[in-house]
């Protein structure tokens, strides 16, 4: 998917959590939205993105998301190489 979409609608989701949820908040509650809703591989390819670009046109609250995201999936990787015996 164009990164450049990706960027948009993770903004407009924060966008709509800045005035619907408490400030400290906001980040976490976009996480869980881009969880929820986004296919794996929109979510890995932001996740990607953020971690090149560091962000770069994404809002406050929505790089705070996505690097959530990425620390995430960084924990799930180690505890499934860690199942599995492998060191990741």
């Amino acid at each position: 998917m164009n990164i450049d979409l990706l960027i948009k609608m993770a903004n407009e989701v924060s966008e709509f959590f800045q005035g619907a949820t408490d400030p400290g908040q906001v980040s976490a509650d976009v996480a869980t939205h881009l969880r929820r809703y986004w296919d794996p591989r929109m979510r890995k390819q932001i996740v990607a993105y953020c971690q090149e670009r560091h962000g770069a046109g994404l809002t406050e609250a929505a790089r705070g998301a996505v690097e959530i995201l990425g620390q995430q999936a960084e924990q799930a990787a180690a505890a499934a190489a860690a199942a599995s015996g492998v060191k990741p």
